[in-house]
């Protein structure tokens, strides 16, 4: 049996945006799929370049909204006509123009708890730990350098073969990520 460490995947370091966007492109034209870049500040090109799939963010969102709109909605109406009915004024027991300002408000505040919650389940976080931490330089990814991580569990990963492509795309350096 052998100590050896696991591998993570290969980790390519670059000096500028439009570096990274442009290997992202041919790595995904390479037929890589498994990989992610890293960068100190958003870049509108490697979501595209990445092969990434729309989100699920905004259907949880609405649903979230629709789901506090009908409870809120729902809570009065039974407060007022069913539960406790008291007539005051001669007023109707279901007056929907007295409900929408809480029936608007739950409906904001389910969305946004709908919102946080699913943005961190979707990205899988919380994550105390990741592989790509690593690597020494990877500290550098939110200051001024940019990487590109192909992961082993990609089906055309293969350790030489995609080092070697790693390093005709001109980084900085290729390193080993261990997992």
């Amino acid at each position: 049996m052998t100590n050896a460490p696991l591998i993570y995947g290969l980790m390519a370091e670059f000096d500028d945006p439009n570096a990274l966007v442009a290997a992202t492109e041919r790595a995904h034209h390479e037929g890589y799929r498994r990989m992610d870049a890293y960068s100190p500040f958003p870049i509108e090109e490697l979501h595209k370049a990445l092969g990434a799939r729309r989100t699920r963010l905004p259907l949880l969102v609405l649903i979230g909204g629709l789901v506090g709109c009908l409870s809120g909605y729902l809570l009065q109406y039974w407060a007022s006509a069913i539960a406790y009915p008291i007539n005051v004024g001669g007023r109707p027991l279901h007056s929907w123009p007295a409900f929408v300002p809480v029936t608007f408000e739950c409906t904001i505040l389910a969305a946004a708890l709908s919102a946080v919650v699913g943005m961190l389940a979707l990205n899988g976080l919380p994550m105390p730990y990741h592989p790509v931490f690593n690597v020494p330089r990877f500290a550098l990814a939110s200051r001024n350098r940019f990487f590109l991580c192909i992961e082993a569990k990609d089906p055309k990963f293969d350790l030489e073969a995609t080092r070697r492509f790693l390093e005709t795309l001109g980084p900085r350096g290729v390193a080993t990520v261990a997992d």
